[in-house]
């Protein structure tokens, strides 16, 4: 029941974080026709996923399963989009901006593993 608990709060925390940098993108892009937002929530929380895996293996090998579940399945799977990435793809094609959803789609998908072998890397070099 405590994982469950985790997991609960911690998609909490990411939802509200989500909204946020939502709310954020719009400020800082616009309304554009390209979602720059998402690709950049789903790049950081990619990046942030190899920050905390290599830190739970390397470094912080102690910290409780629940803690562990809150940050990537709770509070990561809340932030992270990729059913938004998949509904906004489909629009774009739908639309026939196939430029721009074949941009998307690749730019997206290299840069969360970019992203997260940086995040790997970055936590490897300094232990």
């Amino acid at each position: 029941m405590e994982a469950a608990v985790a997991v609960f709060l911690g998609a909490g925390v990411g939802g509200l974080l989500r909204h946020m940098a939502n709310l954020a993108g719009v400020r800082f892009f616009g309304f554009t026709h390209f979602p720059y937002t998402t690709m950049v929530v789903n790049v950081t929380g990619c990046f942030m996923m190899g920050l905390f895996t290599a830190l739970f293996v390397l470094k912080m090998g102690g910290i409780p399963q629940h803690v562990r579940l809150f940050l990537t399945t709770g509070m990561l799977g809340g932030f992270t989009t990729y059913s938004t990435f998949s509904l906004e793809f489909a629009v774009l094609v739908e639309r026939g901006a196939l430029t721009h959803a074949a941009l998307y789609a690749f730019g997206t998908l290299g840069l969360c593993l970019v992203a997260i072998f940086a995040g790997l890397h970055l936590v490897r070099a300094l232990t």
